[in-house]
Order: structure tokens, then sequence, then C-alpha cells
């Protein structure tokens, strides 16, 4: 078992990693109460199922799988089960699937009866190297990514690796382009992991060490208020591509592209396509490019007629600059 503390205070909380985990979830999380676990239909229904086992009063709650769950109709309907079910302030919600069930059920976790306590249990690549920590919730709205939130700290992260191999090999993949980001922002020998191809096999130590450096900037700066930003390297790009493609592409290959897209030094651009096609991740997409420009305008990191991005141009060191949203238009 590997632990680590993300200290924020009162809202401090412990990431616990380990194969197998899940099956003692009762050793790790308050389940002594009456607990929602939210999940999605992509999701093994053995493991909120497992979850629920270790509940004093347990329910699970399934959102159909998709970026598209992540809307305000989700959103109530699990307000209602909530409502109907009887839950008070010093009731549960466990998350119980990848970035979507996590963001959702942390989002509503910070609203019921103006918040009540939140674990995360995320069973993807792209959540357990990412999203799982750092408090982020949101929902979608009238076509933005993510433009209706919280920060909300989970009580407790439980990191099964073990679970994540019930995924599509795409679906897997694509959560790797998350660790990827990490080691090119912070971690150069996180990225040479993928650069020698050895990233499956030493899989435990790529979600280790992308959960670190992701814990060590998110303690440092809770509500990305400053170095907090380098973690959205390749999501500016990312989110309008994402957006413009209806979400027929993933999160994760949307990032991949962006991190293609923003990087001026030619020698790192071809870097950085090389890993990702070594691991059957795009490096481009045709995409409605107007559409795109809307999408990036309304983005959650604009600032008027700014707009702050990341930029890389040695693995390992990210700078943020700002600079006129406009001016994106070139990398699209």
């Amino acid at each position: 078992m590997k632990v680590l503390h993300a200290d924020f205070g009162t809202d401090s909380y412990d990431i616990f990693l380990e194969r197998g985990c899940l099956q003692k979830a009762g050793e790790y999380l308050n389940l002594d109460r009456k607990v929602l676990v939210i999940t999605d239909s992509g999701v093994p229904s053995v493991y909120a199922k497992t979850i629920r086992s270790f509940c004093k009063e347990g329910y699970i709650s399934t959102i159909p799988a998709g970026e598209k769950s992540k809307n305000f109709e989700q959103y109530s309907h699990l307000l209602h089960d909530l409502v109907r079910y009887g839950f008070s302030r010093k009731d549960c919600i466990v998350a119980c699937g990848g970035g979507v069930v996590g963001d959702l059920a942390g989002f509503v976790a910070s609203t019921y009866m103006r918040g009540i306590d939140f674990y995360n249990v995320p069973t993807t690549t792209i959540a357990q190297t990412d999203s799982s920590i750092g408090g982020k919730c949101a929902i979608d709205f009238d076509g933005y990514k993510n433009i209706i939130g919280s920060f909300y700290q989970p009580k407790a992260v439980l990191v099964d690796m073990d679970t994540f191999m019930t995924q599509s090999r795409r679906a897997l993949v694509s959560g790797l382009a998350e660790a990827i980001k990490t080691g090119l922002i912070g971690d150069r020998e996180l990225f040479e992991i993928f650069e020698r191809g050895e990233a499956f096999d030493k899989i435990d130590e790529v979600v280790y060490r992308s959960l670190k450096f992701k814990r060590d900037v998110i303690v440092e700066d809770p509500k990305e208020k400053g170095i907090r930003a380098i973690l959205n390297f390749g999501h500016t790009i990312g989110h309008a591509i994402e957006a413009a493609a209806d979400f027929k592409l993933y999160h994760g290959e949307c990032v991949g592209i962006g991190m293609v897209k923003i990087t001026d030094d030619e020698a790192l651009k071809n870097r950085i396509i090389n890993v990702l096609k070594m691991y059957d991740l795009p490096t481009d997409f045709d995409y409605d490019k107007s559409k795109a420009m809307d999408a990036l305008k309304h983005d959650k990191k604009g600032q008027a007629k700014n707009t702050k991005i990341i930029k890389v141009n040695e693995v390992g060191k990210a700078e943020i600059e700002i600079v006129k949203t406009e001016s994106l238009r070139q990398y699209l």
C-alpha cells in the first residue's frame, strides 16, 4: 500500500494506492452510514456492488456512460435520488468510475445540503492518473465543457490499479495522455518511460508518479490562482477540439492533440507525436475550426480578450503565458 497525503488543512485527505484495495474499501472509507454509490453504464457493475457491500445502508445510481452525462438532467436525477432515499448532511457519496462520474458526483456532493462527504474510487486510467484528485467538480452546459462547477475536495481517494484493466484499449490509452502530459510539464523520467515504450510494464509507477506530481501542485495552489494552471497543458486547445468534435473523441485523445498543436519547438513536437503514435493515440483530427474557436473563446481559462495558456519547450518544464485569445486561432 502506498499513501499520498494531500494537505489542505481541514480539507486534507489521503490517496490510497494498492492493487486489490477495492475489496477492502470498508477499511479506508467511512461507509458506516447511508451511502449513494454513483457509477456509469460502462463500469463493471461489480465494482459499485462491492462498495455497497461495505455500507451500512447503500444505494447505487447508474448514469449513462460518456461525457454527455455531465449535464443538468443527470445532476437533477442524482439529487432526486438523494432526496428520495432521505440523505442527510451526515451521509456520503462515493464516485465509482472515470472522470465523468467523478466530476458529476463531486458536484452533486458539493451542492446537496451545501455539501456532504464525497469519496472517489477511480476505475479508469484518466481518473487514476489525473482527475480523481484536486477537487475540481463540474458539469458541461450549453456546449461548453466544465463551465459550471466548484472546488470540492474528496474525503479520500481509493486507487485500485486492477480495476482499469477492464477498459477498452482505446479508453485505457486515452487516459495515459494525462500521464504523458504530467511527464512533459514536470517529470522528465515519467515522459521517458513512455518514450521507451515501458508504460504498460510500469503502469503502477506511471499512476503513482502522475498523482504524486499533481498532489504537489494542487497542495501549493488549490484553486488555480497560479502554478496549478500548468496542469492544463494541452487542455485549452484540447477542450476546444473536444467540443468541436461533438465529443466523438475521448478527453485524453483531445489533450494529446492539444499538446501537439500548442508546442512550438519542432523537435519536442516530434517527440510528443512519436509517443502518442506509440500508444495508438491520435495526433490530429478533422474538426470544425470555427466551432472550436467559439468554444475556445468561452473556455473557463479565458479572461475577456486574453487566455492563459501553458507552453513546454523542454521536457519537465512548463511556462504560463497570457496571450490574446484571437492569436490562438493559429494553433487550431
